[in-house]
């Protein structure tokens, strides 16, 4: 580039701060609604030149970021034992399952099939009830309340997991029932924890409008909220996955040196830091109402949409369903 052109452009930088700080004043940009209020919004040539970043996040999105990681710590931790404890046998001389260094752990000794139609059941079951739980949330109690209930469901199944796996329960031959009706009401809590949580914790960020700031170097930035919410989930799914992998690594040794007893009660006692967390934030956390479920409104628009469609003979109904005027 020629002096000239580089002279050019720094004579127009000057210029360009002053339409800026001229357009601090505009009356037009300054937000009067409760969430913004008393901030500007960008120009449309602010919106072209500045650069735009994340938002400052509230304390109560990293208290729900903490009781999503002792979930996951919970849910993955006891989840990545249930296969020896179903499918293999008590180890000779252990009454905990533990199977030592050299050892395969193990309790029950139903079987592969057994283990594999248990677990699969239980996962299922898990990623089934977070239907229920966003409606209940939605029609009737609200994220907040929904998820409570759902903690308080989670850890009695977490109780029941720690008595199957008592050695006296074992060697009684008790254990299976204990544990069917464990992973049952697991499922219900943790199905309707994760169909609240993740929504829970955007709802915590309130603003949704672009305004400009300047940071501590003097630099005019765009605070854009979409970035924040990518920062919240980034954020959100870094704490998660931590929690996950730890109660992968742990539990595994637990099973292992100590038995099963361990492996299930360490995840139910790092379970029981989710009604604390939840309970200490409880003045802080952003509630929305219960406004109606999006999934019934829905299903409320496809039946309207496809009304004399239906037909006795499912062909015509697909033809119906895929007419080119439907």
């Amino acid at each position: 580039m020629s002096q000239e052109a580089h002279t050019s452009v720094y004579a127009r930088q000057p210029c360009w701060e002053k339409r800026l700080d001229a357009s601090e004043h505009d009356e037009d940009l300054i937000y009067t609604d409760p969430v913004h209020a008393g901030l500007r919004g960008p120009t449309a040539e602010e919106r072209h030149t500045l650069r735009r970043v994340p938002d400052t996040l509230p304390w109560s999105i990293y208290l729900v970021a903490v009781v999503e990681l002792a979930e996951r710590f919970s849910f993955y931790g006891c989840n990545i034992v249930f296969t020896n404890f179903i499918q293999r046998p008590l180890p000779p001389g252990s009454s905990t399952g533990a199977g030592g260094l050299h050892g395969q752990a193990g309790a029950l000794g139903l079987g592969q099939r057994a283990s594999t139609g248990l677990t699969t059941f239980y996962l299922f079951w898990c990623f089934a009830t977070p239907l229920f739980g966003g409606y209940i949330a939605d029609t009737y109690w609200g994220r907040y309340k929904t998820i409570c209930f759902a903690l308080v469901v989670a850890i009695i199944g977490h109780l029941l997991l720690v008595i199957a796996a008592l050695p006296r329960i074992i060697a009684n031959g008790n254990a299976l029932p204990v544990f069917i009706i464990a992973i049952i009401a697991m499922g219900i809590g943790t199905g309707v924890f994760r169909g609240n949580i993740s929504p829970l914790i955007a709802e915590q960020y309130k603003k949704s409008k672009l305004f400009v700031v300047v940071t501590k170097n003097g630099e005019r930035v765009i605070v854009d909220p979409a970035l924040t919410i990518a920062r919240i989930y980034m954020y959100f799914y870094l704490i998660m996955n931590i929690g996950a992998l730890v109660g992968k690594i742990s539990m595994a040794y637990a099973e292992k040196f100590v038995g099963f007893w361990l492996s299930f009660a360490l995840p139910t006692a790092v379970y029981l830091l989710c009604p604390l967390v939840l309970y200490a934030g409880r003045n802080i956390y952003t509630r929305h109402p219960p406004t109606g479920s999006a999934l019934a409104s829905a299903l409320r628009l496809w039946r309207y949409a496809a009304r004399d469609r239906w037909s006795p003979n499912p062909i015509t109904t697909y033809r119906n369903l895929h007419a080119p005027g439907f």
